[in-house]
């Protein structure tokens, strides 16, 4: 027996949301707690009227989405070739000495989350770090001490007493 879509599927309960709506919705979710716990997913899957499995499914073929918290401090090493060459291995290493954590952790205190990415596109640059949006290039092992510290007690750009 061959089954239609729409016979799967009860149209009367589950409807397609406007596009956008489910990343949109996910994103606002992220902005507001830094993750998407675990009550406003299944409170979205309800607003939505979507199975909770389509908002799982789109949060976690993104990269932009987590389910746990993020530090406030988002590192992330490049290992595409150029760094991988020139000594990514090694500020990896690195970070993971001074911070405690490994790569796809979080520090304890929320301030930072290591992670590895394929390519941050400065090659030229290589190796590289970035933090959220600033990116630390023709880096040695050295140098992570003096970057994290740019951080360290800081909070919305203001150092705290």
């Amino acid at each position: 027996m061959q089954l239609h879509i729409n016979q799967m599927i009860p149209t009367e309960r589950y409807q397609q949301p406007k596009a956008g709506a489910v990343l949109s919705l996910l994103h606002d979710i992220t902005e507001r707690h830094g993750y998407l716990p675990e009550a406003e997913i299944r409170q979205a899957a309800v607003n939505l009227s979507l199975p909770l499995s389509q908002l799982y499914s789109a949060a976690t073929f993104y990269t932009s989405f987590s389910f746990d918290p993020l530090g406030r401090y988002k590192l992330q090493v490049c290992e595409g070739t150029a760094c991988y060459v020139r000594g990514a291995a090694e500020l990896i290493q690195r970070l993971e000495q001074e911070l405690g954590i490994e790569p796809d952790q979080t520090t304890e205190d929320l301030l930072f989350t290591l992670k590895k990415v394929h390519c941050v596109g400065s090659c030229g640059l290589a190796p590289v770090i970035r933090v959220d949006e600033e990116t630390y290039g023709r880096l040695e092992a050295g140098d992570v001490a003096s970057i994290l510290a740019n951080y360290n007690g800081r909070h919305g750009g203001e150092v705290l007493p």
